[in-house]
């Protein structure tokens, strides 16, 4: 059975962190790219972050590189997004998403997506 599941969002303060955790199928995790991507009110899914297989290579949107850290557990079938010194621009469904090809910023080339997690930072 295919799945992602992700978990760790809640509400958070201006500054504060929160560890995202997404929970995936063997059958895909295996030898797969994982992002997170987010979606927040009013706008369009945008790319947060990825990781290679290996976690030999980390990918970052500009907007979250310096605060977010992006990470995995491949015994676990896990990844993981550390985000600390939140913002208020930060709120949003946080998607985690396996990658089918090495262009690893768009949405279109990952094909299996978890139901979300909401964050919202404010105080």
């Amino acid at each position: 059975q295919v799945h992602l599941v992700e978990s760790g969002g809640g509400l958070v303060q201006p500054g504060g962190s929160l560890r995202l955790s997404c929970e995936a199928s063997a059958i895909i995790f295996r030898f797969s790219a994982m992002g997170w991507f987010r979606q927040g009110p009013g706008k369009e899914r945008e790319f947060v972050s990825a990781i290679t297989w290996s976690g030999d290579s980390t990918y970052y949107a500009d907007s979250v590189k310096g605060r977010f850290t992006i990470s995995r557990d491949n015994a676990n079938n896990m990844v993981y997004l550390q985000m600390n010194s939140l913002e208020p621009g930060d709120t949003a469904v946080y998607y985690c998403a396996r990658s089918f090809s090495n262009a690893y910023y768009v949405a279109p080339n990952y094909d299996y997506w978890g139901q979300g997690t909401q964050v919202t930072v404010s105080s």
